[in-house]
Parts: C-alpha cells; structure tokens; sequence
C-alpha cells in the first residue's frame, strides 16, 4: 500500500472513531440509566413491603419486646431503635432524623419518664395523625414507684444546698420564697426504669402486641400466640429469680453506684442500699455516704457490693477498702440503658440480660462465689 492510500485509511478510520465514539458513550449512558433505575426497583422490592407498619421504639428492651411479638416474621413491620450507639437514656437527644422518623411512624413506645421530656414537642408534631402511641410508665399506672432516697443515699440536691449555706451571698429569706413559690412544684417523681422487673415487662408487652396488632390486623394470631410464648418466658425466669430471693442467705443489695433496681428489689421484697438515686447526675460520692456503705457492709456482713454497667467501679472498690470486712466481690447488673447494634447483632437480648443479672443477684446473696464480673 502506497502512502496516499494509507493516509486514506486513516483518515477514514478517524472519521470512522469520531462518529461512532459519541454513539458508545450516549449508549453506555442509557445503559446506565436504565441499570439505575432497575436497580432502585429491585432495592425497592428487596427491602420489604414498604406499606408494613413503622414501629419506633426509644431504648433497647421496648425493640427487643416488639421483636419477639413479631416472632418468626418481623418482615410484617419495620422496626427502628433510636438509642443504638451506646448513649444511655438519661443522655439521649434525637437528631432531626429521629423526629422525622417518629412523625411518620405507626407505634411509638417511649418509656415516659423525665428523661423523655423531648418526646411531648416531637408528638405535636407529628404527621401521623393516627400513630399509637404507647407510654410504659402510664402503662403501669398504679405500678409505677416513686423514687426513693433511703438511708445513706446521696440526694442530687445535698451538694447544692450544700454550697448555697457556705456562699458569701446567701440569702435565706430569698431561698424561703423560691421554696414556696407553686412554680417550682413540678411534684412526684417516678422511677423511670420499669424495664428491669420481669413482671412489669409482662403488662407492657401486652400493651405493645395490643398496639401491633391493631396496625397489622391481618396478623394478629401470630403477635398474640408469640406474645404468649414469650410471656411463658419470663415468667419461667422471674419464678427462677423468687427460688434465689428465698434460698439466699441474704435479702440486701448494696450499690456502690446508681440504682436503677428500685422495681426488681420490689417484685422480690429485697432491701437495698445505694450511693445515688437510679436517675442521679451524680458520680462522686461524698466521705459520708462512703462511711454509710462501707459501715453497712460491715454490719450486715455483706458478701458484695453492687455496680451497674458503665460503671468504672471506684466508688465499690472505695467502699470495700473502707470496710474491714475480707473476701467482697464487686458484682455489675446490667441495667440494659447503653445497649448498642453491633451487641443485638451478636445476640444480646432482653431475658440473655436479665439471666446475666440472675448470676450477679445470686452472687450478690451469697448463694455462689465465682463470680467474675
């Protein structure tokens, strides 16, 4: 081939690339379009029905009861834990995104202490006006406690009375008026850990399978014979927490730490003793409530003192080095409010916890000793 004619075939072949190079790329975008959009149908589709019930729930127990009703087939709603990171309840905020998940869900279950002060602002507005809402402290009505400062108990307020008595501008004739005044009356205050009795998780879930099933009526059977299931359950384990509270040779629990208990020690007539209320803000404990324990640990001979979860255990240890008392273990119940996803994935579970906490109580009443906390 001559140099003319080679230059003929490339340029034909350059013609030949501008032409048919727009062609391949308008048709790999097509291609890709159409992929997309088949592939936000199929997404779509996978995911599950998305007229299926929108079920909210604020702290990890509420999720897991709502899970266990659905049994077998929780594909029948969609179910959303807001408190899944670890915070616990006293500290959750909800983002914007949590407001706009309530406003548009089915069931809301929110515990309904003063820790949930926010929820009031985000039901107002909601967008669903015919959400259920189910509110376990009003639930429990009759059932629910009232906080209780017992003996040695340190009160949130002594610290700031405290302080008040020793400033330079006390002025005692302006704290009487502030005393009396009905605007600080924000009167009782309820426990607001009502998760942690067995007993008390019977009647709310009766509430919550009553809530699902209103929603979803076409599988109601199936919410209230696993509901039954699951009621065998726990009462299975509450029978089992009555045989330890009777056998036990001892009927106090002391915690050097929160006390989020207050509803278990009730259902089993225990006593107990504690550094803070089960809601206090407080983390350091003053040398008289330190005396106060260690002095009970002393006198009632204790085998153990108590901790929660998230506890760095300090005040125990303070507690049981301040006591003479030899061999006390620092026992840590799990009270289930910085529960996070990756531990429900693993498996973590309502009753998984409440057997952990079994073990805790039975070492707690000296009925064993290898506990390892």
């Amino acid at each position: 081939m001559n140099k003319t004619a080679k230059n003929k075939t490339s340029y034909h072949k350059s013609v030949g690339a501008k032409i048919i190079l727009p062609i391949l790329l308008l048709g790999l975008a097509v291609a890709i379009l159409l992929y997309g959009c088949s592939k936000k149908a199929n997404t779509s589709s996978e995911t599950g029905n998305s007229n299926a019930p929108l079920i909210v729930t604020t702290i990890f127990p509420e999720y897991d009861w709502v899970m266990n009703i659905l049994g077998d087939n929780p594909a029948n709603a969609r179910v959303v834990l807001l408190a899944d990171n670890g915070v616990d309840l006293h500290s959750f905020q909800p983002s914007a995104e949590d407001i706009l998940t309530i406003s548009d869900c089915d069931v809301f279950v929110y515990v309904g202490g003063e820790s949930d002060q926010w929820v009031d602002k985000a039901l107002k507005n909601a967008r669903n006006e015919n959400m259920i809402v189910v509110n376990l402290m009003d639930v429990l009505g009759d059932r629910a406690a009232l906080e209780e400062c017992v003996e040695g108990m340190q009160d949130d307020e002594d610290e700031h009375h405290h302080s008040d008595e020793e400033g330079e501008n006390h002025n005692p004739d302006a704290d009487s008026t502030e005393e009396e005044s009905p605007e600080d009356d924000e009167g009782p205050e309820y426990d607001e850990h009502v998760w942690l009795s067995l007993r008390n998780a019977g009647i709310l879930c009766d509430s919550i399978e009553n809530a699902i099933q209103t929603v979803d009526p076409d599988h109601a059977q199936i919410y209230i014979d696993n509901l039954n299931q699951y009621k065998e359950k726990l009462t299975e384990l509450d029978n089992r927490y009555s045989e330890t509270v009777n056998t036990a040779p001892y009927d106090t629990l002391l915690f050097g730490d929160r006390f989020p208990f207050r509803y278990m020690t009730d259902d089993y007539n225990l006593n107990y003793y504690a550094a803070f209320k089960g809601c206090s803000a407080e983390s350091e404990a003053t040398f008289d409530t330190i005396l106060f324990l260690s002095g009970k640990v002393d006198e009632l001979s204790l085998p153990a003192v108590c901790i929660i979860d998230g506890s760095d255990g300090r005040i125990a240890d303070t507690v049981i080095k301040s006591s003479s008392s030899n061999n006390v273990s620092v026992v840590r119940f799990d009270s289930m409010q910085s529960v996070t996803a990756d531990e429900i994935k693993n498996g973590v579970s309502y009753l998984s916890v409440m057997e952990d906490n079994l073990t805790a109580l039975q070492t707690a009443l000296g009925l064993q000793s290898d506990y390892s906390k």
